[in-house]
C-alpha cells in the first residue's frame, strides 16, 4: 500500500440555495474521512418566489457563511489555521454565490498562507461515491444537479466520459414547474444525510 502524505481540507460549497463548509481528512493510506459537514439550507427563503432566486441566495451565503466554517471546524476540532488546504466550488453555478465562497476561499488562503484548490461542482458530484462509499473506478453515474442531468462514465480522477444528457431542461426543474403548477411546494428539501443543519 503506498503511503500518502496526511492532508486536512476545509471545503466550501455556494453554488446554489445551500451554504456548507466541510472538513475532510487524508490519512496516509490515502483513504479520505468527512469529520464535519455543516449545511445550512435556503429552502425558507425561497418558498415564497416557487424557486432559487440568485440574489438572495447569494446575500444568505454572504450572512452565514463565516459562521457555519467556523462551525465545520468546531465540530472537526481543528483550528481554522491547521487545515493543509482550502477547497471550493469555482463553477458551474449561480455566479452570485459561487464568488461568494471562492472569494472566501482566496482571502483565507491568503491570509493562511495555504493552497486554494478549485472545485468544479459537476467533478465534485462525479467523485462524492468515492469518498462516501469508496467505490472504485470505473462506474457509471447519474448525475442530476440544477441544470445538469446526464450519465458519465467516471475512468479516474479527470477521466470522464459523458454518455447521455438532457437536450432542453434539467429534471430537477422540471419536477419544480410541475409543482409550482399543482402548488405543493418546490420538490427539493434541506439535504440529508451525514452533516448538521443550521436554521
Amino acid at each position: 500500500m503506498t503511503r500518502q502524505a496526511q492532508a486536512t481540507i476545509l471545503g466550501i460549497e455556494t453554488s446554489c440555495d445551500e451554504t456548507a463548509a466541510a472538513i475532510v481528512v487524508r490519512d496516509q493510506s490515502g483513504k479520505a474521512v468527512i469529520r464535519s459537514n455543516v449545511v445550512r439550507s435556503q429552502l425558507d427563503e425561497h418558498a415564497a418566489f416557487g424557486g432559487v432566486v440568485p440574489e438572495l441566495a447569494a446575500r444568505a451565503h454572504v450572512t452565514y457563511l463565516d459562521h457555519i466554517i467556523a462551525r465545520a471546524c468546531r465540530e472537526a476540532g481543528i483550528a481554522l489555521g491547521d487545515v493543509d488546504a482550502i477547497a471550493a466550488t469555482a463553477g458551474p453555478g449561480l455566479i452570485g454565490g459561487v464568488l461568494v465562497g471562492l472569494t472566501t476561499a482566496k482571502a483565507l488562503a491568503a491570509a493562511l498562507d495555504k493552497p486554494l484548490i478549485a472545485v468544479n461542482h459537476l467533478e465534485a458530484h462525479a467523485l462524492t461515491a468515492r469518498l462516501t462509499d469508496g467505490v472504485q473506478f470505473p462506474y457509471l453515474m447519474l448525475l442530476v444537479s440544477g441544470g445538469h442531468s446526464q450519465f458519465v462514465l467516471v475512468r479516474g480522477v479527470g477521466d470522464y466520459e459523458r454518455w447521455g444528457t438532457t437536450i432542453d431542461d434539467a429534471s430537477g426543474e422540471a419536477f419544480d414547474k410541475v409543482a409550482k403548477l399543482l402548488t405543493t411546494g418546490p420538490s427539493r428539501r434541506p439535504g440529508s444525510g451525514n452533516h448538521s443543519q443550521i436554521g
